[in-house]
């Protein structure tokens, strides 16, 4: 395994390495603290391992590494997150994985406002709580959540899934429960057996859009 320790080099040194053509396929990343544009942009099937906490969109752009934060996160983890994956050991700050388009995002503690903003197609799967105007826009892939979610959850939502454990402050415009059938018990199975969470997928309730602000209506002209 190879170790880059930021108490000596820079991000942009970090970067440039795990960007050129590199033969190890194990690093370690010492002495984070904090640091923001950890591990971005990678298109190379690594396997990156933080031992602290990241600052700032930390495995931004990420495509094929495998990346684990040992600590908290700030805003904007995995953001455009095309493919690979990206475990957050502790909580995330606002907007996880926003505009992701592939790939898994696990966050085994909480997640703040607006997780899953935007989303593409990414899975994400969260172990504690999520934050208020989660999945605002999500236009495809998965949100799991084992704890809570905040207010006007799935706000103008498209074809995202939502599944979540716990309590719901409120739903966002458009977003509605819907049933959970065997098809989503067996989703929500598959991807917290990938997440490596041990929660009943039974106790989840399903969240998903109405499908009533997809098309202009001529009687709302004047609210647009």
């Amino acid at each position: 395994m190879k170790t880059i320790d930021l108490s000596s080099a820079t991000v942009r040194e970090l970067n440039q390495t795990l960007h050129g053509e590199v033969q190890d396929r194990e690093w370690l990343v010492t002495h984070p603290d904090g640091k923001h544009n950890l591990a971005v942009g990678l298109n190379q099937a690594v396997s990156i391992d933080i031992q602290g906490h990241a600052g700032y969109y930390c495995a931004g752009m990420n495509q094929k590494a495998c990346i684990t934060v040992h600590g908290n996160v700030g805003v904007g983890v995995a953001e455009n997150m095309m493919s690979g994956s990206v475990r957050v050991k502790g909580s995330a700050s606002q907007a996880a994985g926003a505009t992701a388009h592939g790939g898994l995002l696990v966050i085994e503690g909480d997640a703040g406002a607006r997780c899953g903003i935007s989303m593409k197609g990414v899975d994400i799967v969260v172990g504690g709580s999520i934050g208020h105007m989660s999945c605002f826009m999500a236009q495809a892939g998965r949100l799991v959540v084992c704890g809570d979610a905040g207010d006007a959850l799935g706000d103008s939502l498209y074809e995202t899934r939502i599944y979540v454990k716990g309590e719901v402050k409120s739903l966002g415009s458009d977003c509605i429960e819907k049933e959970m059938r065997a098809e989503h018990i067996a989703e929500v199975t598959e991807l917290l057996n990938r997440a490596g969470f041990d929660e009943d997928p039974a106790s989840f309730k399903r969240y998903g859009s109405a499908r009533q602000l997809y098309n202009f209506k001529v009687d709302n002209a004047s609210a647009y």
